[in-house]
């Protein structure tokens, strides 16, 4: 890896990577060379936030179903209380 001089406030580093040919053709077709390493930095920080994004999903799921008990519970225990309060 060799870092390339900074640009503005952003660190560059040159990366030297393999890549299926296939995969360079239809990187080509989509950006052309001038465009590959934009492409490629956006494809990254993308595929990395949905990611994020679904792990995220997954953990709240697991919190709700975990959870779900104590908040049934809580919400029988309170919903004459609530009942009362509506109908007055």
């Amino acid at each position: 890896m060799r870092i390339i001089p900074s640009m503005g406030k952003m660190a560059y580093k040159r990366l030297n990577i393999t890549l299926p040919e296939s995969t360079v053709v239809l990187l080509e077709t989509v950006t052309g060379k001038g465009g590959r390493s934009t492409f490629i930095d956006t494809a990254i920080k993308s595929y990395i936030q949905q990611e994020n994004q679904k792990s995220l999903r997954e953990q709240l799921k697991e919190g709700a179903i975990a959870r779900r008990e104590r908040d049934l519970r809580l919400a029988e225990e309170w919903f004459d209380v609530e009942e009362e309060l509506w109908q007055k």
